[in-house]
C-alpha cells in the first residue's frame, strides 16, 4: 500500500511534459484548456496507467544505481574497475527511464491534435526541452543531479 502512495505522488515528478508547481500538463488547467475529448481523456488515463508501474520501477533502478556509484567512489583505494562497471550501470538505467519516459510522452503526443500539442509545448517551463540533456539544452545529466540555484554553471569558477 506505501508503494502505491509513494507511485502517486511521485510519478507526477518522475515524468516529461511538467509544469510549474510540480504538476503536470494532463491534470488541471493545462488539460481543460486545452477542450480535450472524452475520448482523449480515457486514452490519456489508460497510458498513464500503463507506465507508471515501469516508470516507478526504472527510478527505482536509478537510485540504487547512484547509490551504488556513490558507495564505490568513496571507498579508499578507489576501484577503477569497479567504479568504471557503476558508472556504466547508471548509465544504463537513467537510458532506460529516459526511453521510457520519451516513450510515454510520445503516446501522449499521438492523442493530442498538433494545435492541442503546440499548446502543451507552449505552456512547458522547458519551451518543450526534454529535460536534462534533451536536445534543447535541458542541461547537462550531472551526478548528484541540479545544481544549486545560484551555482556557476559547469566548468566555470564563482569570482570570489
Amino acid at each position: 500500500m506505501l508503494k502505491w502512495i509513494f507511485l502517486a505522488a511521485s510519478f507526477s515528478g518522475i515524468l516529461c511534459g511538467q509544469m510549474p508547481h510540480g504538476g503536470v500538463w494532463w491534470e488541471g488547467k493545462v488539460a481543460r484548456d486545452l477542450n480535450l475529448t472524452e475520448a482523449q481523456q480515457k486514452q490519456i488515463a489508460t497510458i498513464r496507467r500503463e507506465y507508471s508501474h515501469k516508470v516507478f520501477d526504472l527510478r527505482e533502478v536509478v537510485n540504487k544505481a547512484e547509490g551504488d556509484l556513490d558507495i564505490v567512489f568513496n571507498e579508499s583505494p578507489v576501484d577503477q574497475r569497479k567504479s568504471n562497471d557503476a558508472i556504466e550501470r547508471l548509465v544504463a538505467a537513467r537510458a532506460d527511464l529516459f526511453r521510457a519516459t520519451s516513450q510515454f510522452e510520445l503516446k501522449l503526443r499521438t492523442v493530442l491534435t498538433a494545435e492541442q500539442w503546440q499548446e502543451v509545448k507552449k505552456r512547458s517551463p522547458r519551451g518543450g526541452s526534454r529535460g536534462p540533456g534533451g536536445p534543447d539544452g535541458g542541461g547537462p545529466w550531472r551526478r548528484g543531479g541540479p545544481a544549486p540555484k545560484g551555482a556557476p554553471p559547469v566548468g566555470q569558477q564563482q569570482n570570489p
